[in-house]
């Protein structure tokens, strides 16, 4: 039986449409991991990421510096424009640098992709609503800042054309999947900036 965080109203969460059961809809909506680099935000898809990837070496994830994937995915993508670059957030990450949005959209690489795990809530300090479930859609956001190439995902049906934008080099891509403000997969990730790092370049120089 699913357990929810204390305070979660999930009537209301249900009721605003976030539905997806984000331990099935991660790994749905990615498919292969194999095929991207990643950068993470922290806390909830930090362990989306890990549980589905093993902690692989061709992740990097976040703890603590809220509103930096976006940006530092960026930069993954110009440097390296021969590897798809897929950057994890969650709603609350993105909510503190949303201006990255538009020197994204500015730059336009087309091996980049943005998938936004929106549980409406910030998980990391409390689960209390956030944006998202007050009214801000960050689809329109991204469009708004001039990324051409968005979509939410907000039910199962949704899923395999979501998946179909990540993998499109037609420009960067932005995906909001709407998930139930539940807890992400208990994965414990290695939480050494300094070792991460190392292994992160590693498996991006072995790359090619």
């Amino acid at each position: 039986m699913a357990t929810y965080p204390q305070g979660v109203d999930m009537a209301a969460a249900i009721a605003a449409g976030f539905i997806l059961d984000r331990r099935e809809a991660v790994p749905m909506l990615i498919g292969r991991h194999e095929d991207f680099l990643f950068v993470t935000g922290l806390a909830g898809t930090a362990r989306d990421i890990a549980a589905l990837t093993h902690d692989g070496a061709h992740i990097y994830t976040m703890a603590g510096a809220m509103g930096g994937a976006a940006m530092i995915g960026l930069g993954l993508a110009l440097a390296r424009p021969d590897k798809r670059v897929l950057v994890a957030t969650g709603d609350g990450e993105l909510l503190m640098n949303v201006g990255a949005l538009a020197t994204i959209a500015v730059l336009n690489p087309p091996n980049l992709a943005i998938v936004c795990v929106d549980n409406g809530h910030y998980g990391e300090t409390g689960y209390q609503k956030s944006h998202t479930s007050l009214g801000v859609d960050l689809e329109k956001i991204a469009a708004g800042c001039g990324i051409t190439r968005t979509r939410t995902v907000s039910k199962e049906s949704d899923l395999a054309s979501g998946a179909r934008l990540l993998r499109e080099g037609n420009g960067t891509a932005f995906v909001v999947l709407r998930v139930k403000p539940d807890d992400p997969p208990p994965y414990k990730r290695n939480l050494d900036p300094a070792a991460c790092r190392i292994r992160f370049r590693a498996a991006l120089l072995a790359a090619g």
